[in-house]
C-alpha cells in the first residue's frame, strides 16, 4: 500500500473460478471415496442388525468449514486479493507510488510513471477515472495480473461515493493468471525490490484532480442498485468499478448481506460458494454470472477484528 493511501477493511481474498475448477476433481474423488466407505459401513451395520443412527444437525452461527478441507494441507490458497483504499494524500503522488509498486512487482510491464494521461481519462484536464492493467512474471516466476483503478467521484455533481470523505477511491486487484496449480507451488517474498522514487520523476501530463463537495448519502444505490442496510457501517464505496465495503456488529448479518446480494443478481437463483479458512479468519465468497455476463461477487470475512463484507459488480472483460 503506497504512502498517502488508507486501506478500509481487510484484504479481501478468495479462490478464482479457475482455481476451484482445477482442484474440484481431486475434492470430488475424496468425497466419493468417503461416501462409498460410509455406505459400506451402513450396509455392514444393517447386516449385523444394528441400525445406523441418523445425524442430527446442530444449529451454529459459525461459518462453513473450508470448502477444500478434505484435501488437507494441500488445499489451495486464495489466488485473488482486493485492496480497497481511500487516497488521503496528494492523488498524483499516491497513484504514481502505486504504479511504481506495480512496476516493481512486474518488472517487464513497461509502466510509464511520468505521464498520468496514459492511464487516466479526463474532461477539460480534470481526471474522471484511472485504470492500469499489468500482466507478467514476478520475481518468484508467478504469472500475475495487477489491476489498479481510481474513482474520483461524479464530476458533474461534485459528489463523491459514500464513505469516501470526498477523496478519490483506489482499488487494487491482484490475480494469479498462470497455471492454477503451478501458482500454488511458488511463493514470493512479499517485499518489492527497486521501487522507483516518484519524487525524482516529474509528472508531465498537466492533469488535475477535481475536488468533490460532499459524499453521496449511504442510501445511494450502489453495485447494480444495491443499497446499504441500516444496521451496516459503510466503510468505502466506488462507482467505477462498482463496489461497497462495510462492517456489521453481527456475523450473521454480514454473511446474509453477502449471500442475498449475489442471489438478487442470479438469473436462476443459484450461486457459487467457496469458504477459505486462514489462521485468524474465515472468508466466504459468493459469486454468480448475470444475464449480460457481468460478475456479482461478495466476500464475507469473519475475524477477530470484526465482520466485514465487500460487494463487487464487474462487467465482462473487453
Amino acid at each position: 500500500m503506497p504512502q498517502g493511501a488508507t486501506q478500509l477493511g481487510p484484504l479481501f481474498r478468495y479462490r478464482s473460478s479457475r482455481l476451484i475448477a482445477a482442484y474440484r476433481p481431486e475434492l470430488q474423488a475424496i468425497e466419493a471415496q468417503r461416501a462409498a466407505e460410509a455406505a459400506e459401513k451402513v450396509a455392514e451395520d444393517e447386516a449385523d442388525g444394528t441400525p445406523s443412527p441418523s445425524p442430527t444437525p446442530t444449529p451454529t452461527t459459525r461459518p462453513s468449514p473450508d470448502s477444500f478441507k478434505l484435501i488437507g494441507d494441500d488445499a489451495p490458497r486464495p489466488d485473488t486479493s482486493i485492496s480497497l483504499m481511500r487516497i488521503d494524500g496528494d492523488p498524483s503522488d499516491v497513484v504514481r507510488r502505486m504504479m511504481a509498486q506495480i512496476a516493481a512487482a512486474i518488472p517487464d510491464a513497461g509502466i510509464e510513471l511520468d505521464d498520468l494521461s496514459k492511464y487516466c481519462t479526463a474532461e477539460e484536464r480534470r481526471i474522471t477515472s484511472c485504470q492500469l492493467v499489468a500482466r507478467g512474471l514476478t520475481e518468484g516466476e508467478r504469472e500475475i495480473r495487477l489491476t489498479m483503478t481510481v474513482d474520483t467521484g461524479n464530476l458533474a455533481t461534485r459528489t463523491a461515493p459514500p464513505g469516501s470523505l470526498t477523496r478519490p477511491v483506489m482499488q487494487l486487484t491482484a490475480e494469479n493468471v498462470g497455471d492454477p496449480r503451478a501458482a500454488q507451488l511458488g511463493r514470493d517474498t512479499g517485499k518489492l525490490k527497486d521501487v522507483a522514487d516518484i519524487d525524482t520523476i516529474p509528472e508531465t501530463s498537466g492533469l488535475i484532480w477535481p475536488k468533490m463537495d460532499l459524499d453521496a448519502p449511504n442510501s445511494t444505490p450502489l453495485v447494480n442498485g444495491w443499497t446499504a442496510p441500516a444496521d451496516a457501517t459503510l466503510l468505502l464505496s466506488g462507482y467505477t468499478p462498482q463496489f461497497a465495503a462495510m462492517t456489521t456488529e453481527r456475523a450473521v448479518d454480514a454473511d446474509q448481506t453477502a449471500e442475498q446480494y449475489v442471489l438478487a443478481n442470479s438469473p436462476k437463483g443459484t450461486l457459487t460458494k467457496d469458504v477459505v479458512e486462514d489462521l485468524n479468519s474465515v472468508s466466504t465468497m459468493y459469486a454468480v454470472k448475470t444475464k449480460d455476463g457481468s460478475i456479482a461477487r461478495a466476500v464475507y470475512i469473519l475475524s477477530a477484528r470484526g465482520n466485514y463484507t465487500a460487494l463487487f459488480y464487474s462487467p465482462p472483460r473487453a
